[in-house]
């Protein structure tokens, strides 16, 4: 166990400004840690900066007032004030800066190309970062703290290989954009990201849900970071079930899992200090409820679960059977090709469940069913009690196959591919020494986060040349920003290009055009969001639901609302509560959304094995009817 306290590690040691990042996926509480972090740094008299790049944010609701992307004195906490930057704003922002000082340089035709490059999907990533080395600079705060730190993936991409250089000098582009934007930046995100790896200048704090899924995933994102010299300072478990208001077995065996899991947390962090936090009765917002956060976590304080003040007068009742179930199976069955299904929602929102549960009813009504995932923190395997390979493998039912596309090995592959490209893309004539210098150029690139990206995307692709398949469930759909990767403007030229070597070298460019118009088909395709009644799980599935419609034109066709509480267990006052608060989102979600919507009632314990997963399915759709082939077995759920 770490000799420092949580206290420690947050406050700052010494003279220069101390930076805090909370890391963890979207619904497990970061907002409110880092919310309540700021509060209390900032009563404790240091001078304190909250920043949030959360594409859902809700500081301005936790704090009860307008904050917006614009530094805000927070009301009646001195020294403290905030900023929610919004990503469409900062990406737009750093395109103006990058292209101003060059409108005096080039012509209107070239502008034009420097603004399709700097319409490259990753820009967004760099124009957050961006933000990021902009707050780091300011030496005016004694402490930021920053609600969502940047990831190793976006780490990566600014440490821009080294190979750049000469395109920099060269004025060409890479898969980032124009080159020559990058120069002027390059050292400033060279000493921003010395800060990041300086353990006395700065802080890396995770927070989680005590679940299997959020907790793996810190874990995964723990190691990522430390293999680029970044450490695990800190790790913030929210959300434990109070034992005092599980008075039935249903949450009495959930809250002993969740006392299983955070004793598995203290042996995996075991050099670090472990901060706990209950679940509350509504959602944490106003100055006392931070208070009380902050206390826990800082002060060795006992929380205060306020069940009674915030119990709603009625009754609320939230029943599974609501679903449509003929709605819904009308978007989940094949019509006369392939029906592909993109299951998609943050970690931590049971998407994997959901998918595999989705497909082993339409396994179960006939139709032969492959389910993918491209999700490197998967526990499908774990889902079906059975090994999921690289490759398409039987899970123990009849007609349908699973496969967990390996992202190493994926990778590899496409290196090899690419390599072989380079090869045959010179002339006879040309030297070896020619084609060993361009080879050389060509393996550092691959060995950015872009290639990595082109990879999984070129292995997902391959899926939609499958011929032996009613239905393709894919686990974790490709957001708007990977599907963009697929339309890179086609006049990028070099090996800098990852995007265009892939479409023009490798000739898939049609294919890749093919599969776009396959998901935009509302016939072929459905994407389905799954998250569960909270503000930012909805917050962010709106959100990335509208990337797609704005970026590819691919509709949203289900939503499926998880982690429902049934009606007959918590039935206390403490429940009830959060009952009332699941049905006013669930509500938003139908009126965000407007499409069939899928609701899941929580489990005692994640469904696994073909069993569970045939009785969850009876929860999920209800008494429907099969539309499957005549010769296929007519199939009723009961």
């Amino acid at each position: 166990m770490s000799e420092m306290t949580p206290r420690e590690i947050v406050e700052p040691q010494g003279e220069d400004t101390e930076f805090v990042f909370f890391s963890g996926k979207g619904g497990v509480g970061k907002s409110t840690a880092s919310c309540a972090t700021a509060q209390w740094l900032a009563k404790e008299g240091y001078d304190t900066l909250l920043v949030t790049t959360d594409p859902a944010p809700n500081l301005s609701d936790i704090f009860g007032q307008s904050i917006g992307h614009a530094v805000t004195s927070i009301d009646d906490v001195p020294n403290l004030s905030a900023i929610e930057i919004d990503p469409d704003e900062a990406a737009e922002e750093y395109r103006q800066r990058t292209l101003e000082p060059m409108r005096q340089l080039l012509d209107d035709e070239q502008i034009k190309t420097v603004e399709e490059q700097l319409d490259s999907p990753c820009i967004e990533e760099i124009a957050a970062f961006d933000q990021f080395v902009e707050f780091m600079d300011e030496p005016e705060h004694d402490v930021v703290v920053f609600d969502t730190a940047p990831t190793g993936h976006t780490i990566r991409l600014m440490e821009l290989p080294s190979g750049w250089n000469e395109e920099l000098e060269d004025g060409g582009a890479t898969c980032i954009g124009p080159a020559a934007s990058l120069e002027d930046q390059k050292e400033q995100y060279e000493n921003a990201i010395q800060t990041l790896e300086d353990d006395a200048q700065t802080s890396f704090v995770f927070v989680g849900k005590p679940e299997d899924a959020a907790i793996n995933e810190i874990e995964r994102s723990s190691e990522t970071l430390a293999e680029l010299g970044i450490s695990t300072d800190l790790v913030v478990v929210n959300g434990y079930l109070p034992e005092a208001v599980c008075q039935d077995p249903f949450f009495e065996d959930k809250r002993e899992r969740e006392q299983e899991i955070l004793e598995d947390v203290e042996s995996s962090f075991a050099e670090q200090p472990i901060a706990t936090y209950p679940l509350q009765p509504g959602e944490i917002t106003g100055a006392d409820l931070l208070t009380d956060v902050s206390e826990v976590l800082y002060q060795d304080a006992d929380p205060t679960v306020d069940v009674e003040s915030s119990t709603p007068a009625e009754t609320t009742e939230i029943q599974a059977s609501e679903t449509d179930t003929a709605a819904v199976m009308e978007e989940l069955r094949p019509q006369e090709d392939t029906r592909y299904l993109f299951f998609t929602g943050k970690g931590g929102v049971g998407k994997s469940t959901i998918a595999a549960t989705s497909a082993t009813v339409l396994a179960e009504e006939g139709y032969d069913t492959l389910i993918v995932t491209t999700d490197p923190a998967s526990h499908l395997q774990d889902v079906f009690g059975t090994e999921v390979g690289h490759e398409p493998t039987a899970v123990g039912i009849e007609g349908l196959e699973a496969a967990r596309i390996d992202q190493e090995r994926a990778l590899e592959e496409y290196k090899i591919r690419m390599l072989e490209q380079v090869e045959q893309s010179f002339d006879t004539d040309d030297s070896e020494a020619d084609v060993e210098t361009v080879k050389a150029q060509v393996k550092e690139e691959l060995d950015s986060p872009c290639a990595e990206e082109m990879a999984a995307l070129e292995k997902f692709v391959g899926y939609f040349d499958d011929d032996e398949h009613d239905v393709v469930v894919f686990d974790t759909a490709p957001t708007g920003h990977t599907l963009r990767l697929l339309e890179l403007p086609s006049d990028w030229k070099g090996f800098m290009d990852l995007g265009s070597l892939t479409k023009e070298a490798s000739e898939t460019g049609a294919k890749y055009d093919r599969v776009i118009e396959t998901m935009r088909d509302p016939t072929k395709s459905s994407f389905i969001f799954v998250m569960y009644p909270e503000y930012t799980p909805m917050m962010e599935a709106w959100r990335a639901a509208e990337d797609l419609r704005n970026q590819v034109d691919i509709e949203t066709s289900l939503v499926a609302v998880n982690y429902l509480l049934p009606d007959e267990y918590g039935t206390n006052a403490f429940f009830e509560s959060r009952r009332q608060q699941q049905q006013a989102y669930l509500e938003e979600i139908g009126d965000r959304f407007d499409v069939p919507m899928l609701l899941a009632p929580l489990q005692r314990d994640e469904p696994t094995g073909i069993a569970d997963l045939r009785n969850f399915g009876s929860e999920l759709f209800p008494a429907q009817e099969s539309t499957a082939d005549d010769d296929r077995p007519e199939i009723e759920i009961q």
